[in-house]
């Protein structure tokens, strides 16, 4: 998670004001929704492919179910808005054991459009991404701080279109809506949460939940998620968990897998999914004036041999098979030791009056 990666990226990005990350930043796997956009101009398609054996004791019935799903998702206009589409169309074949009759549904079991909006951004000020130089546990360890979450809101529509037998009197175009929060408890750990009210004007309105662990491992180009849902209707109410895990082949492709079941038997429900999701990167930054810039946001200043250092260290990566940029693990204690002595060495040329100019 997610949101990620969560894609993979499943931690926050430290991205400043921006949505956008060097990496791909899937929803994929589960259900869950990062609180984050892809970024503007960039057009995402996750999609996979899914089986469940859905039984039910009371009604005697026994249900094999294949089906896909995809998500559209388009970085609209600025970084933090985004338009995405979520469809799920599913062949149902019911088998009424008492009777020994066979039934076959295939319709849409999930059909929306709706926008997607980062209302609050609890990374947006860069001082809150510097690393803690005194401390290796304080840049790892869990704060209660981390639980503050950045808040998003999304709004569309679910259609109905035909007579879909698993939606039966149902209008066309119902409402949906969803409060998505995300938080960063430790540079390895995320945890979303989703809660939505669906098919608002129907007879039968669905309040839900959705809770998502992620974990990023020491290579980053894996990642582990843990997700519970709860749905309540007059329709069907459930409880639900599942788990799976994600793997970065590119910066742009990332696969999937993920498994789950039902906490009850009216019905019960065994289900399996793997897919992936793809990347087209259209994004471009916007120039901005440096007298426009805020603190922190143009760096420091640019020391000799920078670049060559920069060369150096990206080519390691790729030799130890390193990715996933935008999963921030925090500094090594090395690299904390080197930034404490480059700190106390700005210190003393400032006493002495250098000259050198911070930007």
């Amino acid at each position: 998670m997610k949101n990620y990666l969560l894609t993979l990226i499943f931690a926050l990005p430290f991205i400043g004001t921006s949505q956008y990350t060097d990496v791909i930043n899937s929803n994929r796997p589960g259900l869950s929704v990062s609180a984050y956009a892809v970024g503007r101009n960039v057009l995402q398609v996750e999609a996979g492919v899914l089986y469940e054996q859905r039984d039910h004791t009371l009604l005697n019935t026994k249900s094999n179910i294949w089906g896909s799903d995809i998500s559209l998702r388009y970085g609209l206009l600025f970084e933090r808005l985004e338009l995405n589409y979520e469809g799920t169309f599913v062949n149902q074949n019911i088998t009424y054991t008492s009777l020994d009759v066979t039934e076959n549904l295939t319709d849409f079991s999930r059909n929306r459009v709706g926008l997607k909006y980062l209302l609050y951004d609890r990374f947006k000020n860069p001082e809150r991404n510097k690393p803690n130089l005194y401390s290796w546990k304080a840049n790892y360890g869990f704060k209660f701080k981390n639980l503050i979450p950045s808040v998003s809101l999304y709004g569309g529509a679910t259609f109905n279109l035909g007579d879909n037998p698993f939606y039966v009197g149902d209008p066309t175009v119902s409402y949906r809506g969803m409060v998505i929060t995300q938080s960063r408890l430790t540079p390895r750990f995320v945890l979303i949460t989703n809660i939505a009210y669906d098919r608002i004007t129907t007879d039968y309105p669905e309040l839900s939940y959705l809770v998502s662990f992620s974990h990023a491992f020491r290579n980053p180009k894996w990642s582990a998620f843990v997700e519970n849902q709860g749905i309540q209707s007059d329709r069907y109410s459930d409880v639900l968990i599942r788990g799976g895990v994600a793997h970065l082949l590119t910066d742009d492709l990332q696969v999937d897998f993920n498994l789950g079941a039902s906490f009850k038997n009216t019905p019960s429900r065994i289900f399996i999914t793997a897919g992936g999701s793809y990347r087209f990167d259209f994004h471009k930054d916007k120039l901005k004036a440096i007298d426009e810039q805020g603190a922190g946001e143009n760096g420091e200043p640019i020391k000799k041999n920078a670049m060559k250092k920069k060369e150096k260290k990206e080519g390691k990566k790729e030799k130890n098979g390193s990715g996933a940029e935008d999963i921030d693990l925090g500094p090594s204690k090395k690299q904390l030791k080197k930034l404490k002595k480059e700190e106390r060495k700005k210190k003393k040329n400032k006493e002495r009056g250098s000259g050198a100019i911070d930007f």
